[in-house]
């Protein structure tokens, strides 16, 4: 692994590397944060008002993905994400304003929800190009890997400060956090003054976005994945976002519950992502698509009521499962995918593994509140075994090397 590290002695990447660790230390307080603020009176409505906060965020995200993808591929791709992270900052430094003063009403949320959304359209698609600017074909994977890495300890200090965060200090305080660590995350991506790989031609948007949308739909293991993903995401995202947090208000211990089994979720995805340095399997996206399966378990001991010991060693292995098929994922991408137009094909990734995910917050509440969470739950997985079992099923995905 030693040789695999040295990847942290290139400058650019390394400021990266210090950036995405401090941004998503705040991503690891956030959603608890926000969730049992809106939580805290209870009842139906609160579910519902989950549901449509995180919608507005999860809709602005989607809408405005593919536009994300053409300027990461005609701008500077770090100064976009330097923007982003600006906006975003901004954004939700306005939401713990909200709950700090007492005037956190459903429309101010729900915009400024949907702004963070829309700064993490423009950031995604100069993040997922920027990699192969910095470092060298044979060293993407690593680099990928060492990313999770990063990702997943942030995650791990985030979700388990989230609880004590929340009980102590309030929900508006650390959202109040978070807007910060996008700053800093700012600040730090300033150094990386990466040269922009510029298009001898001028095309308009609607070009750039067609030729992003040949280059997607040529390969049918990209948008067979992608197919899989919007189902599994518009699931996985319900049950976390919404349904979860619900279950484990009543059952749990409330935040202090929910963050525990979201902190041993970031251990297990801090493990996959460790793995995922020295895993090469010879047929990449089919190691990818089985490891999806292993988001099942918790889901359905959720759907349930497992013991909470249970579910957390679930989430554990889910986590594992997610970062292994990520890192495989993205080094896919990566290697196959012409650089100038990386960008591009990412946004349409994006775009189309987060369309449902909208749908998927927005009618979880109600359709709890109609059928019972837990049967919704228990339908979230039925959904995951499905999608997951028919992209298997492509010989394109099963053999790509």
């Amino acid at each position: 692994m030693r040789n695999e590290l040295d990847i942290l002695n290139v400058r650019p990447f390394r400021r990266l590397f210090l950036s995405r660790s401090v941004s998503l230390l705040g991503n690891g307080i956030a959603p608890t944060a926000l969730a049992f603020a809106i939580l805290d009176p209870g009842g139906a409505a609160a579910i519902r008002d989950l549901g449509l906060v995180v919608f507005a965020r999860s809709a602005a995200q989607v809408v405005f993905l593919l536009w994300g993808g053409v300027l990461a591929d005609r701008w500077s791709r770090y100064r976009t994400m330097v923007v982003a992270e600006l906006i975003a900052g901004a954004a939700q430094a306005g939401v713990a304003v909200l709950f700090l003063t007492g005037h956190a009403d459903l429309g101010p949320l729900m915009s400024l929800s949907a702004v963070n959304g829309a700064a993490a359209a423009m950031f995604l698609p100069a993040a997922a190009g920027v990699v192969p600017q910095i470092v060298a074909s044979e060293q993407l994977q690593p680099a990928n890997a060492l990313l999770r890495i990063s990702m997943n300890l942030s995650g791990i200090v985030g979700a388990a400060l989230a609880g004590v965060l929340v009980a102590g200090l309030g929900s508006g305080t650390a959202l109040a956090i978070d807007a910060g660590t996008f700053v800093a995350s700012a600040a730090l991506l300033v150094g990386l003054a990466i040269p922009h790989v510029t298009r001898v031609e001028r095309n308009s948007t609607l070009t750039d976005l067609r030729v992003g949308w040949q280059e997607f739909a040529s390969r049918q293991w990209v948008w067979v994945i992608v197919a899989v993903a919007s189902i599994v995401n518009a699931a996985t995202s319900a049950v976390l976002r919404v349904l979860g947090p619900a279950i484990a208000q009543v059952r749990y211990h409330g935040a202090l519950g929910w963050s525990a089994i979201l902190t041993v979720q970031a251990v297990g995805l801090l493990s996959g992502s460790v793995a995922a340095i020295r895993v090469k399997p010879k047929h990449p996206l089919r190691t990818a698509m089985i490891a999806v399966f292993g988001f099942l378990p918790p889901i359905v001991l959720l759907g349930i009521g497992a013991p909470l010991i249970t579910i957390a060693l679930t989430f554990f292995v889910a986590g594992v499962c997610s970062d292994i098929f990520e890192v495989l994922w993205s080094t896919a991408l990566q290697q196959h995918i012409p650089d100038d137009a990386l960008s591009r094909v990412s946004s349409y990734d994006a775009f189309g593994s987060f369309v449902m995910g909208p749908l998927g917050l927005a009618v979880a509440g109600p359709l709890a509140a109609a059928f019972g969470t837990r049967s919704i739950v228990l339908s979230c997985a039925a959904l995951v075994f499905a999608a997951t079992a028919t992209g298997l099923t492509s010989p394109a995905v099963r053999n790509l090397r």
